[in-house]
């Protein structure tokens, strides 16, 4: 079995697996924890295991954030406080003001620490302030916010792009120079979309031609497709030999657009998120590849992060935040970066089976048995 790719390099399973508890584990062997005296639990903490953590996600067309992020999330503050600890939970449906609503009630319901997921980056900047002004830390999560936010955890979002784009020219070999590609960006007020854009455009200046380029509002997936014939209109659609596309929603619709348009063979298409359905295109062959982000790892180090936080355990905390970003309002933000993979039909029992984010059986439907059974997946 090998090892999954990160940008290109081997990483071996259990450092995938271990990576949320790596922090912890060496604070314990530099004995950090012990010198503050007796166990790390309680030398530090400001508050009990009795904490009321406010976790806001942005959307449900992207299907990890109620699938994966938000029980993981949840089941790891419930560990960390044995059992006492409160997740109060609220999604905003891509509503900015939905958001802005949700933020302020858990405010003004004292809750001890705010994850947000922003659906607008600028705009929820307001509320974040608001929560500083009540002494209420705020994490930003998957997506960096703007305001006087405390702390970041998310990927490092410009590689995320340099991998989606290195998948296309990959794909394109030889031809790259001559062909015309599409790129299907993600929304403009999600400040990942310009860091995924620029990581893709990194792998493409000078190499291959872009023929039509569009910012997909809300990432809905409705609005890719509308672009997508547009595209095809406009290109023609045996002109195009790739789609990058943002994410995996959009893959969708992306792809079934050129199905429409009497597409028998798909060109390759990028994605993100490693959703259940891109992966069974990604082994039918109609998907090239996705980028599978650990949400196990980045679910869990933003529960330890809030709970760490909100118990002052200032050790263990600063421990999870060892990088640092910057946003249009604040700079070295501190931060955890979770590593990404690139995930194609070679890998995919090495990542997503491997971490139990999806079943071989959940995978292989019948519409998919053959193609499973074609790479070796059992």
């Amino acid at each position: 079995m090998s090892a999954p790719v990160l940008f290109g390099t081997p990483v071996p399973r259990i450092a995938l697996a271990l990576a949320a508890s790596t922090s912890a584990l060496t604070l314990t062997a530099c004995g950090v924890v012990d010198s503050i005296g007796g166990s790390g639990d309680s030398a530090s903490a400001a508050k009990g295991d009795d904490i009321t953590v406010g976790l806001l996600l942005p959307d449900k067309d992207t299907a990890r954030f109620e699938a994966f992020d938000h029980p993981i999330f949840s089941k790891e503050v419930a560990s960390l406080t044995h059992g006492k600890g409160k997740v109060v939970y609220a999604n905003a449906e891509a509503d900015p003001a939905t958001q802005s609503r949700q933020f302020r009630r858990m405010v003004d319901q004292k809750a001890d620490i705010i994850l947000v997921d922003a659906v607008d980056a600028k705009a929820i900047a307001p509320d974040v302030r608001k929560a500083k002004d009540a002494g209420i830390p705020v994490i930003a999560y998957d997506r960096l916010a703007e305001g006087p936010i405390d702390a970041y955890v998310s990927h490092d979002n410009e590689l995320v792009g340099e991998v989606q784009g290195r998948a296309i020219m990959a794909a394109l070999g030889g031809k790259a120079a001559t062909s015309e590609i599409v790129m299907m960006n993600g929304d403009p007020a999600d400040p990942n979309t310009a860091r995924f854009k620029e990581g893709a455009l990194d792998e493409f200046r000078n190499k291959v031609r872009i023929a039509k380029t569009y910012d997909t509002d809300k990432w809905s997936p409705a609005v890719a497709g509308a672009n997508m014939k547009k595209a095809i209109r406009a290109v023609g659609l045996k002109n195009i030999a790739a789609v990058y596309s943002a994410n995996d929603g959009m893959a969708g619709a992306v792809i079934d657009a050129m199905k429409e348009a009497g597409a028998t063979t798909i060109p390759p298409v990028t994605g993100q998120d490693a959703n259940l359905d891109a992966v069974q295109r990604v082994v039918s062959g109609e998907q090239y590849m996705t980028v599978y982000k650990s949400f196990l790892d980045e679910a869990t180090q933003a529960a330890q992060m809030a709970v760490y936080k909100a118990q002052g355990r200032d050790i263990q905390y600063d421990a999870l935040t060892q990088d640092t970003v910057d946003s249009p309002t604040r700079r070295k933000i501190p931060a955890t970066l979770v590593p990404v993979v690139s995930l194609t039909r070679d890998n995919i029992k090495d990542t997503v089976v491997a971490d139990g984010v999806y079943s071989v059986d959940q995978i292989c439907t019948p519409k998919y048995a053959a193609d499973c059974a074609a790479i070796g997946l059992r």
